[in-house]
């Protein structure tokens, strides 16, 4: 069966290749996308010397990244003579794992070849590898299980149009997904589309999701002074946050609100940030084109203001056309819009607002964060607008009632509180699966052996 699943997805891939090529040079050229990596992606990961053992964790975009974090976090403090690696495949996840975690410790992830893969394995050799959420790769999963490498999933959630689409693969899902040597879901949804997959009940377990552990719940956020003084955010005026917006027709949707709600509330204050950056462009013409003058965050740093009140008599809208800034944005907001809700592309996350105590409001459109979702509508702290001509009305009520914001605002916090923990049940999971001891004292639990071990012995060389 293994040797099977690696040849058909050799052959698979270099058909895809084919297929894809004449986009990939079109992104390349037109969008600036892949064009950085190359050599990791062709297996020359960091090559490892010595005989310290190393944990892979792959996290494929910026979201990934971001919910690995607390994990991440918690695996150093539990087992600090591990080294770990993290992979992703998308320009903004290597830009943030490089910051969070440190480029040497960062690559991109290798094409699923198994020649490149056998050479990643080769030079990383890995004690563990880590996917988050759903980035199984066929030879990666079977070249893995060869070498004796336990591959597990964390975080790991399945919608309901991936499911489809594996069950397409009949029995090659089920063996893909059989080598694993466990699956750590988000909630329970998730755990029985994995079952009507075929996996095994005893390799399927429920810990919760890791972005409640990453929804930090700190007061006060670095950086947020200066952003307002440098977009000149007002704030003693109101502020509508419309964050990780998805396409054209939302952001279309966001702008008609505004220019409603505009009417009674003349010095409410919009800012919106699309979540790719290749659309910054495209959302700053749009709004243009309605008639604003749009702030860009990039063409203002800290340190450069804004101008102050309105151009040419045109009202004024805040682009944020930066990555790793909407929290920033969020922490200021009066009322937040959270976005690829209106639109069919699955949801972005709600826990970070929720965390932030403030009062969001989303679309109909909400699978990927179904169960967070359905837990802040249980305990009242989301507000759903059905249709986009409802957006308005739904913001209008949140800006002239501040104790239905509150009220939304407190329980949403609530429930981060409630739901947090799954950092610690996968990390303990994890130190099984490792056959090490985790310590609840929280202090790390590398034994005396380990550490004599390794004394002295080099840590990652070049990706040469």
């Amino acid at each position: 069966m293994n040797r099977m699943i690696q040849w058909l997805a050799n052959f698979g891939y270099i058909i895809a290749g084919i297929l894809f090529l004449p986009i990939v040079i079109y992104r390349m050229i037109f969008q600036k996308r892949y064009l950085r990596g190359w050599k990791n992606r062709l297996g020359f990961v960091p090559k490892r010397y010595g005989q310290r053992p190393a944990i892979w964790i792959h996290a494929v975009s910026l979201g990934e990244t971001n919910a690995a974090k607390p994990l991440i976090e918690r695996l150093r403090q539990q087992l600090p003579f591990h080294e770990i690696f993290v992979s992703t495949t998308t320009d903004t996840g290597y830009d943030r794992a490089s910051k969070l975690y440190g480029s040497e410790n960062v690559f991109f992830f290798p094409f699923d070849f198994s020649c490149t893969m056998s050479k990643a394995m080769k030079r990383l050799n890995p004690s563990l590898v880590v996917l988050m959420e759903l980035e199984v790769w066929p030879n990666l999963a079977t070249i893995a299980n060869r070498l004796k490498i336990p591959v597990v999933i964390a975080n790991g959630r399945l919608t309901k149009r991936s499911l489809d689409r594996y069950k397409l693969l009949g029995p090659l899902a089920k063996g893909i997904f059989g080598s694993l040597t466990i699956i750590m879901v988000q909630d329970e949804i998730y755990r029985k589309r994995f079952l009507n997959l075929g996996i095994e009940s005893s390799k399927l377990l429920v810990t919760g999701s890791l972005k409640w552990d990453g929804a930090s719940l700190a007061e006060k956020i670095s950086g947020v002074q200066e952003l307002s003084e440098a977009l000149r955010i007002d704030p003693n005026k109101k502020l509508l946050v419309a964050g990780s917006t998805g396409d054209d027709l939302e952001e279309e949707a966001i702008i008609r609100s505004y220019q409603q709600l505009r009417t009674q509330h003349n010095d409410l204050q919009l800012a919106v940030i699309p979540r790719k950056p290749e659309r910054f462009d495209s959302v700053a013409k749009i709004l243009s084109s309605r008639g604003f003058h749009v702030i860009r965050r990039t063409k203002y740093p800290d340190g450069t203001l804004a101008p102050d009140g309105p151009v040419a008599g045109k009202p004024t809208v805040i682009l944020g056309d930066t990555m790793g800034e909407l929290r920033k944005f969020y922490s200021l907001a009066s009322v937040i819009f959270v976005g690829r809700t209106l639109v069919p592309m699955g949801g972005s996350d709600v826990m970070e607002v929720a965390a932030l105590s403030k009062p969001m409001i989303i679309g109909p459109h909400f699978e990927h964060f179904k169960d967070a979702v359905n837990k802040l509508l249980e305990a009242d702290a989301i507000t759903i607008a059905e249709q986009p001509e409802k957006l308005a009305g739904i913001i209008e009520k949140l800006l002239t009632d501040e104790g239905a914001r509150n009220i939304l605002a407190k329980n949403a916090k609530n429930v981060v509180i409630e739901n947090q923990g799954a950092t610690r049940k996968t990390v303990e999971r994890l130190c099984d699966i490792l056959e090490m001891e985790y310590d609840k004292t929280e202090r790390g639990i590398a034994t005396e052996k380990i550490a004599s071990a390794l004394q002295g012995q080099p840590t990652a060389g070049s990706q040469n």
